[in-house]
């Protein structure tokens, strides 16, 4: 066929054709191990082809095979392994992604009986967080992480590579190509566990800089694409990117916020957390949710709309218990009550939460008030004789405190408050017990 007159085909130039990125279609496997029902095992898929998706793959069919325990060998069994192979070859399959942490051995079979590139959730989770690492602890935290995932699924081609030879000198064991891989992997896990120990002494000056100046600190948690994000931005006016992708928070970030009293306070977003998060990750990561550890108050924000927000809070904790900030004072609130049908207090996962919109701004005056509220509780409950010519120290043990009795005596007034300790030591001379 003629093109039409004065109409000329252009050429795509190299550059342009370098730029088009060809996404992998993904075959997604999982056996429901580990869950109560086959509901709970549909939405653990739904959830990998969401992730599977973030990482750049098209999930273009799901198996779910129900056992109680995965096959030793083949995760779901040599015959379920043909039957997965017929199916990737008619769909035309990149990769295979399974829904649990698969064993080197599990995963080296699959791929031969499959044909193609199989990969499991950690390994899924981990490409993820290091596509969003932007900072240098990010991107230390996330290789440490993928490199000691690695070091036990290396695998070589036997004594092919041995450095062996023919000639006089030569002979001997000499050291397998494999044998170097890994020691040159442990050699990089040592430099960034190194490097990783530097930072964790920063941000611990760091933090203790803070104590100093007594200011409080907040840590947002909650489910990853739970909206802390959104949230700290809402608060603060942050600017932190956004995105409706999971995992889109990687590296913290702190902010300070200005409380309705006057109080200033710290406010830090963290990576969102989800089920079966990697232990791999969470020990790679622990520098980084020192910041959680550390805090004062546990911000933990739930998805209203969330099919299952019981279960994503019960995850949420899951991990903060793995990393030891479980016995953290903790403030539940649920994001997201714009598309709410009704409310409540509880607002469906079961337990008292203060209900806020990020996106719209509805309820956060309420979360304002339960933060300063939360705060101020933490604090131990002392008594003050402030002298009738020092009403300065009265207002500010209102503005620093929660002042619960106030009673005019002949020398003073004496106040019965709870007050941080971190405070406490600016109105010694006025204690009475």
């Amino acid at each position: 066929m003629s093109e039409r007159p004065g109409r000329a085909r252009r050429r795509l130039t190299a550059t342009e054709i370098d730029l088009e990125v060809v996404r992998q279609r993904a075959l997604l496997v999982g056996t429901g191990a580990g869950t109560r029902t086959a509901a709970d095992a549909e939405a653990s898929l739904e959830e990998l082809a969401r992730l599977t998706d973030t990482a750049g793959a098209d999930p273009v069919d799901t198996v779910l095979q129900r056992r109680d325990r995965p096959d030793p060998a083949t995760y779901v069994g040599p015959g379920k392994a043909e039957e997965l192979r017929h199916t990737a070859d008619a769909l035309d399959v990149d990769v295979v992604v399974f829904d649990d942490e698969l064993t080197p051995a599990q995963q080296r079979n699959l791929e031969q009986r499959l044909g193609r590139d199989v990969v499991d959730r950690v390994a899924l989770i981990m490409d993820i967080f290091a596509q969003h690492a932007t900072s240098q602890a990010g991107m230390l935290q996330v290789e440490l992480a993928q490199l000691r995932y690695r070091l036990p699924r290396l695998r070589g081609r036997g004594v092919s590579l041995s450095q062996q030879g023919g000639g006089i000198g030569t002979r001997g064991p000499g050291e397998t190509q494999l044998e170097v891989d890994r020691r040159r992997i442990q050699r990089r896990i040592t430099k960034l566990e190194r490097d990783l120990d530097r930072v964790t002494q920063t941000r611990a000056t760091q933090r203790k800089a803070r104590r100093r100046r007594a200011i409080p600190t907040i840590g947002l948690v909650g489910y990853t694409n739970a909206g802390k994000s959104t949230l700290l931005n809402a608060l603060t006016d942050a600017h932190v990117p956004v995105e409706d992708r999971l995992f889109s928070t990687v590296d913290p970030t702190t902010r300070r916020l200005r409380l309705p009293s006057g109080e200033t306070v710290l406010c830090s977003d963290t990576v969102g957390f989800v089920r079966r998060l990697p232990h791999g990750l969470v020990e790679a990561f622990r520098s980084t949710l020192e910041v959680v550890t550390d805090a004062d108050l546990v911000v933990h924000v739930v998805d209203g709309v969330a099919a299952d927000a019981p279960g994503q809070v019960a995850a949420v904790r899951s991990v903060l218990d793995e990393i030891g900030a479980g016995d953290r004072p903790e403030l539940l609130v649920v994001n997201k009550i714009d598309a709410l049908p009704s409310s409540g207090r509880d607002f469906g996962v079961g337990e008292a939460a203060v209900g806020v919109s990020a996106r719209t701004g509805e309820g956060l005056d309420k979360l304002l008030d339960a933060l300063t509220e939360r705060l101020r509780s933490l604090g131990a409950v002392v008594e003050f004789l402030v002298p009738y010519d020092r009403g300065d120290v009265l207002a500010a043990l209102h503005r620093d405190g929660e002042v619960l009795i106030e009673v005019h005596a002949d020398v003073g007034t004496r106040v019965r408050a709870r007050i941080d300790e971190l405070d406490l030591g600016r109105y010694q001379a006025f204690l009475t017990g």
